[in-house]
């Protein structure tokens, strides 16, 4: 919900705004905490607060509000300032709308007693189970300030990481999209003019001009059916990965294919190393940090077998060990760090430079495929 308000500061100025709360009284608290003198709180009108629950919809938390919250977090724990006036800070200076309410929701539940690893918990979309887990490791053991750290420092790595890959697919996703418009534009429109022309000459076509003046006939007569098939496919496939035995299907298709199977596994391998780097540097046993690990992976291939890994653990069995029988997915690169890393009793630090490595290799191969498409990008 939303209040106006309007109040005075201790030095006698006056101030109005908005400020979102779920109730008048969590609405003054609020202001109270800011020291100012509420003089007017009324909630916003209705019409206005259907409008913005409207556009909070389309307002998206993204990967870098979540970074930028966990970085400025860490800042203030760090300093010491009380975890509900960090987060009330943090709320008022929150530019997006949605994850302004859902800080503001938080800070009222961690008034209330609760934890913040539980009031985390309530946004699995915005904070995964391996950042819930993570708090919790940090409150339980009262080093809640360092494992903020850990994350803020986790958070950054990773979107900076997913940034790049981004950042180098944009220009060649748009330049293979113009192409394929300009195609279909050829086909539809350019060359049933040319076939005019040339048909009025008397003359007679080639095969080649006669196949593809065919598909521009097929493609102008049937356009309404390969649209209708191709939006019917589309639907029917996203239904289909959104199931249990469609998610494990394409899952399992991402990694066998050819030339971005590769490039899927080391982005999955780079994850998970830095997951567990993480997590075990935050003092997470390494059972549980592999079982939130195989949570987050993304993928359902990796997950099991991180499941069986984690129970493999429980029996007494070292990482390496069981990660061996499956090469296809773990590399011996891998294995091997996890074995040194075993020995020498910092699984932590080595797999951090599993974690550099991994992510080198997918800018390279980023760089490789993109040099494949070079050519059509140049046609296009």
């Amino acid at each position: 919900m939303k209040f106006n308000y309007q109040a005075r500061t201790k030095d006698g100025q006056t101030q109005s705004g908005v400020v979102e709360a779920s109730s008048r009284e969590a609405a003054l608290s609020i202001l109270q905490r800011y020291g100012v003198y509420v003089t007017f709180l009324e909630e916003e009108d209705v019409s206005s607060f259907i409008l913005g629950r409207r556009i909070k919809i389309f307002e998206r938390i993204s990967r870098k509000d979540v970074v930028m919250f966990s970085r400025q977090l860490a800042i203030m724990s760090k300093s010491n300032v009380p975890l509900v006036e960090a987060l009330s800070s943090l709320a008022s200076q929150t530019k997006n709308q949605n994850f302004k309410e859902k800080i503001f929701a938080i800070t009222e539940e961690i008034e209330g007693g609760v934890p913040l690893s539980q009031a985390l918990a309530r946004y699995p979309k915005i904070f995964s189970s391996f950042y819930v887990n993570m708090i919790k490791s940090g409150e339980a053991s009262g080093k809640l300030s360092e494992t903020l750290n850990y994350l803020a420092d986790h958070s950054e790595r990773e979107y900076e990481f997913y940034s790049k890959i981004i950042g180098a697919l944009i220009y060649p996703a748009f330049v293979l999209l113009v192409f394929v418009v300009v195609l279909t534009l050829m086909i539809v429109f350019v060359i049933p003019q040319v076939t005019e022309v040339l048909g009025a000459s008397g003359e007679e076509l080639p095969l080649i001009t006669k196949f593809v003046v065919g598909i521009s006939d097929f493609f102008v007569a049937w356009w309404w059916l390969i649209f209708a098939s191709l939006s019917v496919g589309v639907i029917l496939t996203l239904r289909f990965s959104k199931t249990d035995q469609g998610q494990k299907f394409f899952d399992r298709l991402f990694l066998k294919l050819p030339l971005l199977g590769d490039f899927f596994k080391k982005i999955y391998l780079a994850r998970i190393a830095e997951n567990l780097t993480t997590l075990i540097s935050g003092g997470l046993p390494i059972a549980q940090s592999l079982e939130i690990t195989g949570e987050v992976v993304g993928n359902d291939v990796y997950k099991t077998i991180i499941a069986r890994t984690r129970d493999g653990v429980r029996r007494g069995e070292s990482i390496s060990s069981l990660l061996l029988p499956h090469p296809e997915f773990f590399p011996p690169l891998f294995i091997q760090m996890v074995v040194v890393g075993e020995r020498t009793g910092q699984l932590d630090s080595s797999l951090l430079n599993v974690v550099d490595f991994y992510q080198k290799e997918v800018e390279r191969s980023l760089e490789n495929l993109i040099g494949l498409l070079e050519p059509l990008m140049i046609i296009g």
